[in-house]
């Protein structure tokens, strides 16, 4: 029987309220590699990056829960818990504590600086070492010397302080920049260095809460880099976890910990309906061998940890994106835009698996003359593209455009009308939510980079604080609607039944109304973005621009898929094998006449019921892949050109729909669970069979020769894309592209599951 009480009863409850939350704040979180999270068994989820502060686990728990229905306690700030708001959810979802020495540090009194002779004796001006410092607590200098920390190992007076070793450790960098520093200060008149004291925190309640959960075959969940950041790269690992998981298998040998990697990619994290993708990479088993080491104590514990630490930080490499800076980062996501054809349509998942791809190379190949060309190139194409107002993915298909144009432009500036018309009522009562909101957040974002050694613009804390907000002023901002309602009833004299009825109707509705507001808008801010290029097409002379804004685009183009083909396979043996993209000069035109029935998948194929607004709109103006009626305005004259202008829903490539669409009907007929119909390896297989049958039958092949042992977890195999496949068919993506869209689509899941097994049959023999 159930119990207010019950512990998974409060903890479910949390997580259906916290997945609502999730679902309007995020217009769409993709889960992959979902089938690599144990469905038993003591766990240790280890996420990075942290660039989305208390949403990150929250994302993490929620997709281990709709795949696994198992509960993750994470390890949260104790500083963090102690909050209302925050406190009231973390104990809720049974969060563990974890008191941080950061969290409670003091200014220290007077000044420090560096002995001439130890670097490990530091000398006080003013100070009160005795006073403010024991042995094992910690001295921080300040953000002009990067933070540096050392471990105080004994106080000799006031001014006599001796730490356990040298700032920065044993390569005497850190020291020598410090002495530079000082001699710097010494010239303006300054006699040393602010300092900061770090109190000395014992963590073993914590392991202790963490064995216990783990011995239970629990799951623990965990951001080793420490605080949030919004830095492009990863910050160093803690080591708690690594200790974790070898202290609870040394405590109890019958305890098989694994470590499952998670990298969360967003795509602008801190705004209102951005994207994130949860990755899940294969578990990582602890080797014995640093379980001995760990068992040992003194030096080998030490090693042990640091080793193990070490395997963790390459399996997170796997699922992450890590860019040395923010500029690197955006030259990426260009580069990507461009090497893809302009019908090709990506998942979430294979756009973060391309840009790691693609980031690993530039940082392997960026000393070359060649990439060198390329990424100079590519900056001042993005800068013209910019300074026209368009997006690269309009850039392919700018044609001069006639009545046609004018045309289209009118009945998109109908239908943006008609959207911010149904989307206003929603937004003017929500207005008062979305400003306060928006300054709180920014207000707190400042407050946290100016407390932090790691941000660069306090962006992590902004999407949490939105949501924050938004939680604590809906409920305000509705009660007073209803009474508002209710007084306004009573003003009007209106009968007494109306009276009690108005705040029961006001609350009821504006929930309803806030949704329907955001839907709407969404659609309009979509149609709005689309009018821009059809502006620019209209504008006397800005067709040289275009063309050569065009030519520029192809030009870079081919030079990037030829020093891609050239260095590629230089860093994958298996390039031609596995590549996600085969660029293409052209598209094949769309075999399927326009319709009602159609869903958009991953790769540019609908099938499906698509939305009748859309409908009409690629009926009227033929400016889909699906429609051959009209004269696409960015397309040229002819309904049989090769390409088509997007949607304006479709025009950008994160916004994509999503491959699984078709996996879903191309499913095998044994149970599977949704996670293995969420796996960018099968586009790559698909389109590899459709590109060269040879190689669609050795990889049929040799997928099936995956041990069972293999899929359970990573025992540090060499290379991370060479995955168990999560759908084994042998149907080509042209003959899913040529399913009659009449044909229902109980006949039509048949049809495929037949021609699979007869495949399958036929390779077997």
């Amino acid at each position: 029987m159930l119990s207010f009480n019950d512990p998974n009863l409060t903890y479910d409850t949390a997580l259906m309220f916290w997945r609502i939350i999730t679902q309007i704040f995020f217009r769409e979180i993709r889960p992959r590699g979902a089938f690599n999270i144990p469905k038993e068994g003591p766990v240790i989820f280890v996420g990075a990056p942290h660039h989305n502060q208390f949403l990150d686990p929250l994302l993490l728990t929620l997709e281990v829960h709709r795949e696994t229905r198992r509960h993750v306690q994470f390890l949260a700030a104790a500083k963090s818990m102690d909050r209302k708001v925050i406190g009231f959810f973390a104990r809720l979802m049974d969060s563990i504590p974890v008191v941080r020495a950061a969290d409670r540090v003091k200014a220290g009194t007077g000044t420090v600086r560096l002995s001439p002779d130890d670097p490990c004796l530091i000398l006080g001006e003013g100070t009160c070492f005795r006073t403010e410092f024991t042995p094992k607590m910690q001295i921080m200098l300040p953000k002009s010397v990067n933070s540096a920390v050392a471990e105080v190992l004994e106080v000799v007076s006031d001014t006599e302080l001796r730490i356990k070793k040298e700032f920065g450790g044993d390569s005497g960098k850190v020291t020598n920049r410090l002495r530079e520093k000082q001699q710097e200060l010494h010239s303006e008149g300054q006699p040393g260095f602010t300092f900061k004291t770090l109190p000395f925190v014992d963590q073993q309640e914590m392991y202790r809460h963490v064995y216990q959960s783990l011995t239970n075959g629990g799951a623990i969940g965990i951001f080793p880099e420490g605080g949030s950041h919004d830095r492009s790269d990863l910050l160093p690992l803690k080591a708690g976890v690594s200790i974790m998981a070898l202290g609870a298998m040394a405590n109890d040998p019958s305890v098989k910990v694994k470590i499952v990697p998670v990298g969360l990619s967003y795509f602008h994290a801190h705004r209102f309906r951005s994207r994130a993708v949860v990755e899940f990479g294969s578990a990582l088993d602890v080797p014995p061998e640093l379980i001995e080491m760990f068992k040992q104590g003194g030096p080998q514990k030490r090693e042990a940890v640091s080793k193990f630490l070490d395997l963790i930080y390459d399996a997170l490499k796997t699922v992450t994106i890590r860019a040395p800076d923010y500029d690197t980062l955006m030259l990426i996501q260009a580069v990507r835009r461009l090497y893809k054809s302009p019908a090709q349509q990506l998942t979430l998942g294979q756009v973060v698996e391309l840009n790691r791809r693609l980031l690993k190379a530039y940082t392997h190949f960026k000393d070359e003359p060649r990439v060198q060309k390329l990424r100079d190139d590519v900056l001042r194409y993005n800068r013209m593209v910019r300074d026209l107002g368009l997006r690269d993915h309009q850039v392919p298909r700018a044609k001069p455009a006639g009545l046609k144009t004018f045309g289209l432009l009118c009945y998109r500036l109908v239908l943006l009308i008609v959207w911010t018309l149904l989307a206003l009522p929603g937004t003017l009562l929500n207005g008062p939510i979305f400003i306060l909101a928006s300054i709180i957040s920014r207000k707190k974002a400042k407050e946290a980079l100016a407390a932090s050694v790691v941000k660069v613009a306090g962006r992590d804390v902004l999407a949490t604080w939105k949501v924050l907000i938004s939680l604590g002023a809906a409920p305000i901002l509705y009660g007073f609607y209803a009474f508002l309602a209710t007084w306004l009833a009573i003003r009007a004299n209106a009968p007494m039944k109306y009276r009690i009825a108005a705040p029961f109707a006001v609350s009821i509705s504006l929930p309803f109304m806030s949704y329907a507001a955001l839907k709407f808008g969404e659609a309009g801010v979509d149609v709005l973005k689309s009018l821009r290029p059809l502006i620019v097409a209209l504008v006397p002379g800005q067709q040289r621009s275009l063309d050569k804004l065009k030519a520029m685009r192809v030009h870079l183009s081919n030079e990037l898929a030829e020093l891609i083909n050239d260095f590629g396979p230089e860093l994958y043996e298996d390039f031609n094998q596995w590549r996600i993209l085969v660029p293409s000069a052209s598209v094949p035109p769309s075999a399927t006449a326009p319709g009602l029935w159609r869903r958009k998948s991953g790769n540019g194929i609908h099938l499906g019921l698509t939305h009748p607004m859309t409908w009409v709109d690629e009926l009227l103006f033929g400016w889909s892949p699906s429609a051959k009626h009209g004269t696409s305005a960015w397309g040229g004259a002819s309904s049989e050109d090769a390409s088509r202008y997007a949607t304006p829903d479709d025009t950008d490539e994160e916004d994509s729909g999503d491959y699984d669409n078709v996996i879903g009907i191309v499913q095998e007929t044994q149970p599977k669970t949704r996670s293995r119909n969420s796996s960018y390896a099968d586009l790559q297989r698909l389109r590899l069979s459709a590109l060269n049958p040879a190689s669609s039958t050795s990889t049929g092949a040799s997928s099936s020769a995956v041990s069972q042992e293999e899929s359970e977890g990573l025992h540090l195999r060499s290379c991370h894309r060479e995955r168990r496949p999560s759908l084994t068919d042998r149907v080509p993506v042209e003959v899913i592209a040529a399913v009659n869209p009449k044909e229902q689509f109980t006949e039509a899941t048949q049809g495929l599951n037949d021609e699979i097994r007869r495949k399958k049959d036929e390779h077997v023999e």
